[in-house]
This record gives C-alpha cells, structure tokens and sequence, in this order.
C-alpha cells in the first residue's frame, strides 16, 4: 500500500505538486493523469525518492520512504519509462537481470527468472534473449523494460508512460497483455499516462490532476458517470459512455453461439433454422469446422426448402473483420457492429475456436 498524506513539491515559486493526499491498496493500479506539467512524473518520482518532495510524508506498507536509503528503496520497486531505458552494450538477458545482480543473486537464479519473464511476455527466451536492444522492435523493447522493472518480483511497480510512444497497434497489443500479467501477479502500480482512454482501460483508480493538486481521485466508472466539476467532464470528453465499454469485455457478455459443423447433414440443417426462427439472432447460424474453428455462416432468411446442400450459401469471414475474442472490449465489439451493420458477432479464441456470440442489444443496454 502507498499512501501520500499532504505532499508537496515546490520549485522557487512554482507548485510542481501540492497538498496531495491518496493512498493505492495493495494490489490496485493507479493510474496518474492530467495536462502537460500538471505534476504526474513529479509525484511518481516522489514515491520513490527521485524527486524529494518540500513536505509531506509518503509511506509504503506502513514505513515512511524517508527512512528507508534511496538506493535500497529504488531497488525493491520496479520502473519503467517510456524511453525504456535498456542499455545498449547489454543483450536482453543481462538488462532483465540488472537489478537482480545489484541484490547479488546468483547467476542460476536470474538467469532463470529473466526466461521466465520472457515467456511471460511473450518472448521466446531462446531468440530474443541474445540479441541487443537495437535489433528490437519498438514493442518488443518495451516488453523487455517490462520484464526489467519486474526482474526482482517487486510488490510496487512506477510507470511513466510506458506505452506512449509505441504504435495504435503495438500499445493495444500491450495494453491487453500488461493486463493478463496485472490480473495474474496482482502488483501494486502507479501508471502515468496523458491517454485519458488508457486510464479508463487499465486503472482501478485514477487521479486526475491540474497545476499539481488532486482534482478526483476515483474508480474509472465514477470519474466517468460522476465527474466532480467541470474541468473534469471536459478532459474525460463528451464520450463517456464509450469510454466505459472500454471497461467491460465480451466474455462477459457470451451467449452460447447458434452453430453447426460444416459437414452436417442437410435435414439437420434446415432442423436448427426453423429453431432459430423468431430468436434475435435468428438469421446467423456460425458454421465450424472439424476443430470447432470458425469457417463462415449461413444466413437464416434463406429459402431452406429446395436446397440439396445448402453449404453452397455459406459466407466466409474474414475473422479480422467479424469476430472478437473474449477479452476483446465492448467498445471494440461495438466499432465492429456498425461497420459490418450486424445485431451478432462470433467470439473466438486465438486458434479461431468457436467460443460464443455477443449481440448488439446487450452492448447498447450496458
């Protein structure tokens, strides 16, 4: 837990951060947000004393950072930057054990902890672990900085935009993996970010900041359905409600998927149309294959009477552009709704396994 009780920091005249008091549970990420200079990196840096603060206390796990050696409590915390900070001479393998080595593990020990967090992250530890951080991709390298800051097991992570200069893709692709490894290893986290969209979709909390003093600090869905003033309603933005199906995921929302194996029978068939009839997805019949993957569907409006094979009607589906997977949110659902003008989208798993249908109508009652 860290708890910030009335701190400040002040440079000559000027106000970097002022009188702020919150406390992050044990397991929560907090996520700081704001204007530009309205003092988010100075408070996380305050936290673990790369920044001294003018006044205040700030305490983690009960114990007042100020006496605690800086260096041994930079140590137990993990950090990450948006420039990521690896260095250049050393192979990915010896980044990740830097701190490691500073707490003198032995080299077993940190080795096999920075392969773990490799395949953690979704780095195969045998191809990327040799190479140098200039033959890294953009994401890749901020992966490695993730398992860097999470090398000695820390309880507490400090992220400073980690994600800020990557690609649309690569930030949602790692937005949606840090989430996993969050719901998994259950850190504590103070996440900044200037992305009012990726607070919303990562934090359990959210401080929001102007001219270094706390202006709400919140879950997202509070921030969202009751901003505290105006300077709030207007950076959260007029979209709110979108912003809240960024929060919610379709598995969450799974019906059970009207489904038939291509190789059925054609009486079968034309058995689970006329039982689908007058349901709200009545006119998508998901059609599989062998393995339960996804090949396409069958419209119900079809004439079914006088058809010998009615898998001649079959449409195939393009899965980027007509499914999501279950940890897909219901913002994304909903984008895909109105550009294929459906009621019903498949969900599948990552081997394009049939796993449910979402609808339209439980997204627009959310």
């Amino acid at each position: 837990m860290i708890t910030l009780g009335n701190v400040s920091k002040r440079y000559g005249k000027t106000w970097a951060a002022r009188n702020l008091s919150f406390t992050v549970e044990e397991g929560e990420l907090c996520c700081l947000i704001g204007p530009s200079g309205c003092g988010k990196s100075t408070t996380l840096k305050m936290i673990n004393r790369m920044i001294e603060p003018s006044s205040g206390t700030i305490t983690v796990a009960g114990t007042d950072v100020q006496d605690v050696p800086a260096e041994r409590l930079r140590r137990s915390m993990g950090y990450v930057i948006q420039s990521i900070g690896l260095f250049p001479h050393m192979t990915v393998l010896d980044n990740i054990r830097v701190v490691p080595r500073l707490l003198h593990w032995d080299d077993t020990r940190s080795k096999k902890r920075a392969r773990e967090l490799l395949e953690l992250l979704e780095l195969a530890p045998d191809t990327f672990g040799g190479k140098y951080p200039v033959e890294l991709s953009g994401g890749q390298a901020q992966r490695v900085g993730v398992a860097r800051a999470l090398a000695a097991d820390p309880q507490i992570l400090l992220m400073d935009e980690p994600f800020g200069a990557l690609d649309p893709i690569s930030r949602e692709n790692l937005q949606n993996q840090f989430l996993a490894i969050q719901k998994e290893l259950h850190k504590t986290i103070v996440f900044v970010t200037h992305d009012i969209d990726e607070a919303v979709r990562l934090g359990s909390k959210v401080a929001l900041l102007k001219e270094g003093s706390l202006v709400q600090y919140a879950a997202p869905e509070q921030l969202l359905s009751s901003p505290a003033n105006a300077f709030v309603k207007k950076f959260v933005g007029l979209d709110r409600a979108l912003k809240r199906l960024s929060r919610l995921l379709a598995v969450d929302f799974l019906h059970p998927a009207n489904s038939v194996e291509r190789r059925v029978a054609p009486e079968l068939l034309e058995a689970e149309f006329r039982r689908l009839e007058g349901s709200d997805c009545a006119r998508y019949l998901w059609v599989t294959d062998e393995h339960k993957r996804l090949v396409g569907w069958l419209d119900g409006n079809i004439k079914t009477g006088s058809k010998v094979n009615m898998f001649e009607d079959l449409v195939e589906i393009d899965l980027a552009d007509m499914s999501v997977r279950p940890d897909s949110s219901l913002k994304q659902a909903l984008a895909m709704f109105v550009q294929q003008s459906v009621v019903c989208l498949p969900v599948v798993d990552d081997e394009r396994r049939l796993q449910g249908e979402i609808r339209l109508a439980d997204v627009l009652e959310s």
